[in-house]
């Protein structure tokens, strides 16, 4: 049964959690009553009284250092350390080997330690997925950026080679950076890569394995002639990086890429032509360009079919095609992107709505999560979606735990045809292979104001499906005007209360819900009686330790006439990825608790509405954790 719990001072400003509590059924007297709740005052008292004044018994403030300086941006590359909370580089917490260790996640793709950063070039080849990644050899903070690699038979359980590169030369020697992989009609791998020189300019180089026979290219050769391209006139040395993977030109033998940059402050894709991928030439004008975005990192462009259901190769073009742009924005640090028509023969990319353009509409994800990259998975006939989920703790607590940042879990990327405004992103079903034994399956009716506890063996890494249908009577009879213009991010989270939520899930709590993360449902009306649907992840109370991010993150979500509200959660450890609408809405969340960690995580569901009931269905699977080591020695 849902307990319902009302905070006595001001029911309707803020929630307060308790665990699930047995129900006897029996008609309590009035002295009963009173007893109870006068007991409950006073345990809501005791639990929830350092949350609210923010008490922080193990913060320490160290004055005698100054924050160091950001990490990448003298090299020309977007800042490399979590600098959203005021101050935090000065502020520490008495972290515990054991709330560390169990930071580590146990089926997202990490190295075995030290600094990690952007996918690159991943591709396919010879009964192999392989991974490359930004990485340090030497240490939890970023610098000294090598190529790692990894491969994987189904894109959950990964084997460490040696690294692909390393910035060994003239034009690489201050790092092998972001790039991308191209595969000719011939099977040969031809990778394009920034290369940062030994007087700070980008340039693009090309690299090639030394033996195309070896399914796991363990051998990188790179091009004698490097750099292929330069940073051409009107470009900044540090605005010329991320070369993506190359497309079809309409001349036969003819190969087109774009490269991000900007100009002022506007971010453009310059397009080069090629045919041999050693000489290049740019192309007039731009593939695209917006105003007041800043620079484009990492830009990526490939197609998606309006009627199919299965992932296009990134030459594929004709009827049908929609091609996505996006770009990892430097001054933000978000990944945008715009669905459009690409004209092959005038090489111009227009979106089909200039109020969602790339940069200033919709996003891969609301949370953390940036520099992603696609590739088109031949196998399975699929395009994969990679992304680089970064650390929001402290680089001290980075160094103290040995390792720093993941990659998400692969996402499918298709179309959404039912809106046609938004991509679909869904974890790969290979996910799936690690769920243990039936889900537990739970219907809860949710009144206003209550919580229910969901029983898990553990509830560190879970695969959770729920949805949520809200009391009709009260969503169709509603009018909220006051939340009109209603944002995740400037909400207060979870414990603002409306009439119609929020509502959802609660993960990594512990049993008292003083530390807790809620990733829910926030439905706002206006006078005009239509609804707009939030789809929110609040970190407010993710964790007791300073320094550490606690943004609440998340965005509008459609919610289409007879949709249910559903979402998927994947939740491991430090990490919860949230899709909603079937993917339409996606939030990574990073959280750091202190309390609900090893066997004290708990889940719950919640309906914190003023004026709507709620019907939660649950599925959760427990997950077991992927196989990531280093490939064999002796088979090497």
């Amino acid at each position: 049964m849902a307990t319902q719990c009302y905070d006595p001072e001001n029911s309707a400003s803020r929630y307060t959690l308790l665990p699930d509590q047995p129900d006897s059924g029996h008609r309590k007297s009035l002295k009963i009553i009173s007893g109870i709740f006068l007991s409950v005052f006073l345990l809501l008292s005791v639990a929830f009284f350092p949350i609210l004044n923010n008490q922080s018994p193990d913060l320490q403030i160290d004055s005698r250092s100054p924050a160091p300086p950001s990490r990448g941006v003298s090299q020309g590359v977007s800042d490399k350390t979590f600098r959203d909370v005021a101050g935090a580089s000065n502020v520490s917490y008495a972290w515990s080997n054991a709330m560390l260790s169990w930071q580590r996640t146990a089926y997202h793709f990490q190295p075995q330690k030290n600094w990690m950063n952007d996918p690159n070039g991943p591709l396919y080849h010879k009964g192999w997925y392989h991974l490359f990644y930004q990485y340090n050899p030497d240490s939890a903070i970023w610098g000294n950026i090598t190529w790692g690699h990894a491969v994987s038979k189904d894109l959950i359980h990964w084997l460490y080679l040696p690294f692909a590169m390393v910035p060994d030369q003239w034009y690489d020697i201050n790092g092998v950076w972001t790039g991308s992989a191209t595969i000719l009609p011939d099977g040969q791998i031809m990778m394009l890569y920034t290369g940062d020189t030994d007087d700070y300019v980008q340039v693009q180089n090309l690299a090639y394995p030394a033996n195309l026979s070896d399914p796991l290219l363990l051998d990188w050769v790179k091009f004698k002639g490097n750099p292929v391209l330069v940073p051409p006139p009107g470009i900044g040395v540090k605005d010329f990086r991320d070369p993506t993977t190359a497309w079809t030109g309409p001349q036969n033998g003819q190969w087109l890429l774009t490269i991000g940059s900007k100009i002022g402050k506007t971010g453009v894709a310059l397009v080069y032509e090629t045919s041999n991928f050693t000489s290049f030439k740019l192309l007039d004008g731009v593939l695209h360009a917006v105003p007041g975005t800043g620079m484009w990192e990492c830009v990526d462009f490939y197609p998606v079919s309006t009627k199919k259901t299965n992932g296009l190769d990134t030459s594929y073009n004709g009827p049908g095609v929609k091609h996505v742009l996006k770009a990892s924005l430097d001054d933000n640090k978000q990944d945008h992107y715009a669905i459009g028509t690409y004209d092959l023969g005038k090489n111009k990319w227009t979106p089909d709505n200039p109020e969602l353009d790339c940069g200033i509409g919709l996003r891969l994800d609301y949370g953390k999560y940036y520099a992603s990259k696609t590739f088109y998975d031949p196998k399975k006939e699929r395009r994969v979606l990679w992304g680089w989920i970064g650390e929001t703790d402290s680089e001290s607590a980075d160094l103290q735990k040995g390792w720093a940042s993941v990659q998400s879990i692969p996402r499918t990327v298709l179309y959404d045809k039912k809106t046609g405004t938004h991509l679909l992103q869904w974890p790969v079903e290979e996910i799936e292979s690690l769920r243990v034994g039936d889900p537990t399956v739970k219907q809860v009716d949710l009144q206003p104001g209550s919580i229910e506890l969901l029983r898990v063996d553990s509830a560190a890494e879970l695969d959770i499906e729920a949805s949520f249908e809200v009391d009709k009577v009260a969503l169709q009879g509603i009018i909220e005007a006051d939340h009109v213009g209603f944002s995740c991010s400037t909400s207060g989270g979870a414990a603002s209360r409306g009439i119609l939520g929020p509502f959802g899930v609660i993960v990594i709590a512990d049993q008292t819900l003083s530390e807790l993360t809620p990733v829910y449902f926030y439905i706002s009306k206006g006078a005009d009686g239509r609804a707009e649907t939030h789809f929110c992840a609040d970190q407010t109370r993710s964790s007791e330790a300073p320094g550490v991010g606690k943004q609440v993150y998340g965005s509008s979500v459609p919610v289409l006439d007879g949709e249910k509200h559903s979402m998927r959660l994947l939740v491991d450890h430090s990490i919860v990825e949230s899709f909603a609408q079937g993917g339409r809405t996606v939030i990574t969340s990073r959280i750091y608790p202190t309390k609900a960690v090893n066997g004290a995580a708990r889940l719950f569901v919640f309906n914190n509405a003023t004026g709507a009931s709620v019907t939660a269905s649950v599925k959760i699977w427990s997950l077991e954790s992927a196989n990531i080591q280093s490939f064999p020695l002796q088979d090497l």
